[in-house]
């Protein structure tokens, strides 16, 4: 039995080696076994760095990082990052209600945003609703700030909890800026449970939603899922979708290249 073990866990690297994901339904096919059976193995392959588990299959291993705290994470990829910060504000009109997650890139839509009138911002990053205040009082825009209640985790300048999902659950907004930690396939990840939490609830409030992300978050997973490609509008990366990724083809934007000026 072990050996019948051993040897369906070798073909299922090789197998994910070949095709680059692949699920628990196709795996528990191939291999005559239960849904379970497959799981067991991916949790044991996961935690001898074979496979990377992902919802509903597995992926090539990647190792996942600790997230940095905010002042660290701020000026890396900040070029990539102000770039995507760029095309995303394009999508920001007067008179509209946006939502902007905790995060070092949407956090630099406040650096280049001007000439939107009477728009209302509901954010649960300290550090965006600093900024952002900054750009009303510099009458780059003409709006107002809405600082959502929570518990502070001063090292990522954020505040989450269940006080933070209370007031978004009375809210409707018409867009939301969401980062992520991570994205494999069509699975996106973030570090923290409660802040991803909020994230998933922003969404889940808004009308469209845009997913800001960096390339150094392509194909790299971190702790928790909190969303699928399905429920993103558009996701706006520096890099072209990867060819595998067909769930993305259609949601994905490239920003260009432009000259910044802070």
């Amino acid at each position: 039995m072990n050996e019948m073990k051993e040897e369906r866990q070798q073909l299922i690297i090789k197998w994910v080696n070949e095709e680059k994901r692949v699920s628990v339904a196709k795996m528990a096919t191939k291999f005559s076994v239960t849904p379970e059976t497959i799981r067991r193995d991916l949790n044991e392959l996961e935690a001898l760095e074979q496979v990377t588990r992902v919802h509903g299959g597995a992926v090539l291993f990647t190792k996942i990082e600790k997230e940095q705290a905010f002042l660290r994470k701020f000026d890396l990829n900040r070029e990539e990052k102000e770039q995507i910060a760029l095309e995303a504000i394009k999508r920001i009109e007067d008179g509209d209600t946006i939502a902007i997650d905790v995060g070092t890139t949407t956090v630099h839509l406040a650096s280049f945003i001007q000439d939107v009138k009477n728009i209302t911002i509901v954010t649960n990053s300290i550090a965006a609703a600093d900024r952002f205040n900054q750009v009303i009082e510099e009458k780059r825009i003409t709006g107002k700030v809405i600082m959502l209640g929570g518990q502070t985790n001063p090292a990522q300048s954020s505040v989450s909890g269940a006080m933070t999902l209370e007031w978004l659950g009375h809210m409707h907004v018409d867009k939301a800026f969401i980062s992520c930690g991570g994205m494999v396939a069509d699975t996106i990840y973030d570090y923290d449970l409660d802040e991803s939490l909020v994230s998933a609830k922003m969404m889940a409030c808004s009308k469209k939603s845009y997913l800001l992300a960096d390339s150094s978050k392509i194909g790299t997973p971190s702790f928790v899922s909190f969303c699928q490609a399905s429920q993103i509008d558009e996701v706006i990366c520096t890099r072209p979708c990867p060819k595998e990724w067909k769930e993305w083809y259609r949601q994905w934007t490239i920003a260009k290249s432009e000259q910044v000026e802070v």
